[in-house]
């Protein structure tokens, strides 16, 4: 459908405004590209699954992968600053207890069924609980905040036999997309240090491209997994939602947030994003059909090269467009299958939409919690106003974007009939998803129109982040696939969009793209 003149306007005005704001910072003379050293010890290359079957087999000691990693992450963390807090003498501690229980173990086979991930090195957004860490979310208030417990899917790790190595950095309160706080600084990409890691679970993004971890712990409400794992050209996935428990983990959702955030593995492998998966979400696994055999020849492949022109959002990437083409043309000619074009009208409102729902009522009356109540947490809520003054004159504790948002999340709530409509728009645009993608299907959508933008870009695209974003309010399961890089080195990906329930599909097809496409790239290697 053509845009409106009014919507034609707006879109100049928007492009004309990005186009100023990112020559401004262009002023800046930006430095050469640099990326981490590639990892040395093969130890660090190995999936999680892999890496678990050597260690029960005993060709290598818990303790040698341990310190492997932790050595990894003193190498390169002073560069991409993700690891913002560490466990290493922890971490060593309990290698030697696996290592203990693998020389007195009755037989591998117990051990597999019982302890999945025994002896696997995983990290762990800092905003989830973790036993003896930080737990500020890049909160300045929260500063002195230490986890007493851990939080469900932390747990759950853990007694499947994997071993923390620390916690990785966040945006401040986990609702934007560069990781960046007032906390801990800033996190760079590990491809080109110059650029963002994405966010909010931007840490874990970049410890895992970085090889300095082989599962990360991420949460998504607005693409927070799936933006990282594309920025960082590895595997991340948001499950259906409800599916994994989301305790422990602050902010955490209240209100109909609860049916957008979603908790799930980011791996640099797509054969570790089941096993995780079903670690984490417990119980709730049984709710999913994982042990279900996929025929890829019989899914019914369907594409969008974009969102049908959004006047909020950048126009893709041509690199990006012309990725996923040839993920189309490999399906087609390897598999045999017709790979369905259409178009979604209501894809253009990503951004409203899931702004709208974001801040309406549940079904009990209930509103969401107020990001300016989060920012005072438990204090005085924050006036947007005096915070971007305060800002002006470098007297904030709080970052512009989070300021930003506050002040956004005010005009949200000047026009509630605009908003009304615009959820009802939501809720038909998940029927529609439903019954386009059903029992077999499966979309190809872009992770985000641009490749990792260079630090502080995001302020001048802010509402990138729709593209991840839409299918939070609309509980769908969409697993982020690396393919390869582009022209200047940086990742390249897509995301694999299934109708609710149906994570067993775009698993599946992860799997079968990284063989395809080749997966996670090493970074700095020549």
């Amino acid at each position: 459908m053509a845009l409106s003149r009014a919507e034609r306007w707006l879109a100049l005005l928007l492009r004309l405004l990005s186009r100023a704001c990112l020559a401004l910072l262009g002023l800046v003379a930006p430095a050469p590209p640099r990326a981490v050293p590639p990892p040395r010890r093969e130890l660090l290359l190995l999936p999680a699954r892999r890496l678990a079957a050597r260690l029960r087999a005993r060709q290598v000691t818990c303790v040698e992968v341990v310190e492997a990693y932790v050595e990894r992450i003193k190498e390169v963390n002073p560069l991409i600053n993700a690891v913002v807090k560490d466990r290493f003498e922890e971490a060593l501690q309990e290698a030697r207890q696996v290592d203990k229980l693998l020389s007195e173990s009755p037989g591998d086979d117990y051990l597999e069924e019982k302890f999945p991930l025994l002896g696997v090195p995983i990290t762990v957004k800092e905003a989830f609980s973790l036993h003896g860490m930080p737990n500020t979310s890049g909160l300045v208030n929260r500063r002195n905040v230490v986890a007493t417990s851990d939080a469900t899917v932390v747990s759950r790790l853990k007694q499947a036999g994997a071993i923390p190595l620390g916690v990785t950095n966040c945006s401040e309160l986990c609702m934007w997309y560069e990781s960046s706080n007032r906390v801990y600084g800033r996190t760079n990409n590990p491809y080109d240090l110059q650029r963002i890691v994405g966010g909010s679970s931007g840490g874990e993004g970049g410890v895992l491209a970085a090889a300095c971890s082989v599962i990360g712990v991420g949460s998504d409400i607005g693409g927070s997994i799936r933006m990282p794992a594309f920025f960082n050209g590895v595997f991340g996935h948001k499950p259906t939602t409800g599916v994994v428990p989301n305790d422990g983990q602050f902010p955490n959702a209240r209100g109909v947030r609860t049916s957008y955030l979603c908790t799930g593995p980011m791996c640099r492998y797509a054969e570790d994003l089941e096993p995780v998966l079903r670690v984490m979400a417990g119980p709730g696994v049984n709710r999913l059909k994982l042990n279900e055999k996929v025929s890829l020849e019989k899914i019914k492949f369907h594409c969008m090269d974009h969102d049908g022109g959004s006047v909020f959002v950048s126009p893709v990437d041509k690199e990006i467009l012309q990725a996923q083409k040839k993920v189309v043309e490999h399906l087609e000619g390897e598999l045999g299958v017709q790979v369905q074009r259409v178009a979604i009208h209501k894809m253009k409102y990503s951004f409203q939409i899931w702004s709208a729902m974001m801040s309406s009522m549940d079904s009990n009356g209930q509103e969401a919690q107020l990001f300016t109540d989060l920012l005072g947490d438990h204090g005085k809520p924050v006036w947007p106003l005096w915070e971007l003054m305060k800002w002006l004159v470098g007297m904030s504790s709080h970052t512009l974007p989070a300021i930003a948002l506050g002040l956004t999340e005010k005009l949200m709530k000047l026009n509630p009939g605009v908003n009304a409509k615009l959820v009802s728009m939501g809720k038909s645009l998940q029927e529609e998803m439903e019954a386009l993608l059903g029992p077999d299907g499966v979309l190809l959508y872009p992770s985000h129109p641009t490749v990792a933008p260079r630090h502080h870009s995001p302020i001048c695209t802010p509402f990138n982040f729709a593209y991840t974003a839409i299918f939070n309010v609309l509980g769908l399961p969409v697993t982020q696939c690396p393919l390869g890089l582009s022209s200047e080195g940086l990742p390249l990906g897509i995301q694999l969009v299934a109708a609710s329930y149906n994570d067993h599909l775009t698993l599946a097809v992860a799997r079968y793209l990284e063989k395809a496409f080749g997966g996670w790239v090493v970074p700095g290697k020549v």
